[in-house]
């Protein structure tokens, strides 16, 4: 039995379409949104981030997993695609769109879901690891997937990935994304 796609979140879809405007390519893919909206669903009542909102694709799919109790802190360097983003949440006060640094997000911490998808992934990974409230997820995408132990990444070993799936305060797994794509996700240690 084949089964039908979900539909995609209307905030989504809208959210694709500003990034088709404004020419900006990296955004979240629909593999990760979903596992970003159960991540948020799982914390409904957390403080959910996101490091590097783009034009808001990846916190559209936060949002659409977003509890009544919860909030959502994201943050965007290029203050023309914050502002384009933020314009997507603004009758939603549980949502902020911070035009700056990634760690503009360290005032609001500490994150039961943490989407770090823009700074601090490669220039600070244990600051992004302190800014998880404990039982925490943090998820990282954009990487390759690898058949070795140590993971691999164009011929060596990948310290960034391994970082995050050995550190000692956290439980991570890589998962498929796609056939050429994973994401790490992790749990901060109670």
């Amino acid at each position: 039995m084949i089964m039908a796609e979900r539909a995609v979140p209307s905030r989504v879809v809208a959210a694709e379409r500003l990034a088709s405007e404004a020419g900006f390519k990296k955004s979240c893919i629909s593999e990760v949104g979903r596992l970003l909206r159960l991540a948020a669903a799982a914390k409904p009542h957390g403080v959910i981030a996101e490091s590097g909102t783009g034009s808001g694709v990846g916190t559209a799919w936060l949002h659409s997993g977003l509890g009544a109790g919860a909030r959502l802190v994201t943050v965007e360097r290029d203050e023309e695609l914050a502002r384009r983003a933020a314009g997507l949440f603004t009758d939603d006060d549980r949502v902020s769109v911070l035009t700056g640094d990634w760690r503009l997000l360290e005032q609001h911490a500490p994150f039961d879901v943490f989407f770090c998808d823009g700074g601090g992934k490669r220039d600070d990974p244990e600051q992004v690891v302190e800014l998880l409230a404990p039982g925490g997820l943090l998820i990282l995408d954009d990487f390759t997937p690898s058949p070795h132990w140590p993971p691999h990444f164009g011929g060596e070993v990948d310290e960034l990935r391994l970082f995050y799936l050995t550190h000692p305060a956290l439980d991570a797994t890589e998962v498929l994304t796609t056939p050429a794509s994973s994401a790490v996700v992790a749990a901060r240690r109670l």
